[in-house]
């Protein structure tokens, strides 16, 4: 689930390992630049952590963010 804190979406995904932490990140990465809207991550072994907002909103959580974490979330 993700947690709404501090004007961002956040939330921490685990993994087996690490070659499938870094498939997951690829995945994203091909849907947030079909959206052009492009996350703030951390990646840590098999640990995978995410922070959405819209910069051009003003560094909030807007609909696009919501719709990028749906994405997120059906991977």
């Amino acid at each position: 689930m993700w947690e709404e804190k501090d004007n961002q979406l956040y939330k921490k995904f685990k993994f087996k390992d690490f070659s499938q932490a870094f498939a997951f990140m690829t995945r994203v990465a091909l849907e947030a630049e079909k959206m052009d809207h492009h996350p703030l991550w951390k990646n840590v072994y098999n640990e995978v952590e995410i922070w959405l907002s819209t910069h051009d909103a003003g560094n909030v959580v807007t609909e696009k963010d919501r719709k990028l974490a749906s994405k997120i979330d059906a991977l």
